[in-house]
């Protein structure tokens, strides 16, 4: 069925770009301000959706004479807040919008998504272009180290195939001593909030290791484009094929979560598929309880989710790696006392063992329960 002549015609599908950074202040909206600007002037049809600015001088100054939809208004708990509109922006139909904070959560009846980025996705299904900005730690993969590295939970995430369905995925970068002369220079955060910052999140070590992060990341997804031109150009050859397939196996044991987001890293600086196995038997040693929200997690991260009954957990697992002719399989750390593992015998072991035969890597990954009683995440920005 032909369009031409027709307004309401399918429209090609958005294009989506977006700006990575570390941290909070590096400058990503900024960046995102300046090339919607730079597309405005050359005459695109761009409007605001949504910009925090945090109140900064120089990023307040940035917006210029760019057109603005104007923002929800909502009462939640007897407070006044401010939303993107997301039926106003698709009633606008803009070329592009400028959407910050991907990661951002929607307070309660602003809408009907709980997640900016699920709004992003229908703006860009209805054909119009995005331009967004996220941090490291908001990708569902990274969640583990960057708890870790900074001792901050991180409660808004973003899973890791939104990310990766940006068409252009940039860095802004920054030195840790650079993002601390900001800080100290009250361009990230207000005075009063300075000290407790440089002693916490923004400690010169931290943002080290968040800047790694964020370079390895980008980097990966860099070649993975490269790849894919390859293999459009029939020029891969085999020497680029991957021929690696993870499998992470999950168990009714506590510490899930981490050791999933573990297989993910792997597999996705790999390049290779990721399968989520969980074993249900009559032994105890996996159980329903809670699987509902780690397969939604195995699902962020790009895998996929296979049940499999069996009474043996090490042969079922096993078999299914045969099976699927899985290269590499990820284990948790076993919660098993001395005697339990003596009298019950090791799954670990026991996949150690029957591997080695078969020219499998094992990985036993340290479990660690959600973090608690941290300080809340940090701002973005």
């Amino acid at each position: 069925m032909s369009a031409s002549g027709d307004d309401e015609g399918v429209r090609p599908a958005g294009k989506f770009r977006l700006y990575l950074g570390a941290a909070a202040g590096v400058g990503k909206t900024c960046a995102m301000l300046d090339e919607g600007w730079r597309r405005f002037q050359r005459g695109t049809d761009v409007v605001i959706g949504f910009v925090e600015t945090h109140k900064r001088t120089f990023t307040m100054e940035q917006i210029r004479d760019l057109p603005m939809v104007p923002r929800k208004q909502v009462h939640y708990r007897d407070a006044d807040w401010e939303e993107m509109d997301l039926d106003a922006v698709l009633a606008r139909k803009p070329e592009v919008v400028l959407i910050d904070e991907l990661a951002h959560t929607n307070v309660p009846g602003s809408g009907r998504h709980e997640k900016r980025w699920e709004d992003v996705l229908e703006i860009l299904d209805a054909g119009i272009a995005v331009i967004s900005t996220v941090n490291i730690q908001h990708l569902e993969s990274l969640a583990d180290p960057v708890e870790r590295i900074s001792g901050v939970s991180v409660r808004e995430r973003v899973p890791d195939w939104v990310v990766r369905k940006a068409d252009q995925l940039e860095l802004i970068d920054s030195s840790a001593d650079q993002l601390r002369r900001r800080m100290l220079h009250g361009n990230i955060y207000p005075e009063d909030k300075v000290p407790a910052a440089l002693n916490g999140f923004f400690r010169a070590e931290n943002l080290v290791a968040l800047r790694e992060l964020s370079l390895r990341f980008v980097a990966d997804e860099t070649e993975e484009e490269l790849l894919e031109y390859l293999r459009s150009k029939g020029a891969a050859g085999e020497l680029w094929e991957t021929t690696e397939r993870i499998m992470v196996a999950v168990t009714g044991a506590p510490g899930n979560a981490s050791v999933i987001r573990r297989a993910a890293r792997i597999a996705a600086r790999l390049k290779a598929p990721l399968v989520a196995i969980h074993i249900v038997s009559d032994d105890g040693d996996a159980t329903e309880a809670n699987t509902a929200e780690l397969e939604e997690l195995v699902a962020a991260v790009g895998g996929t989710w296979q049940r499999v009954e069996g009474d043996d957990v090490a042969k079922t697992i096993f078999a299914a790696a045969v099976d699927q002719q899985i290269t590499q399989i990820v284990l948790g750390t076993s919660r098993l006392t001395r005697w339990q593992s003596i009298t019950r015998g090791s799954v670990i072991q026991t996949i150690l063992r029957m591997a080695s035969d078969n020219d499998i890597d094992v990985h036993v990954i340290a479990r660690r329960d959600d973090l608690n009683g941290r300080p809340p995440a940090a701002d973005d920005g």
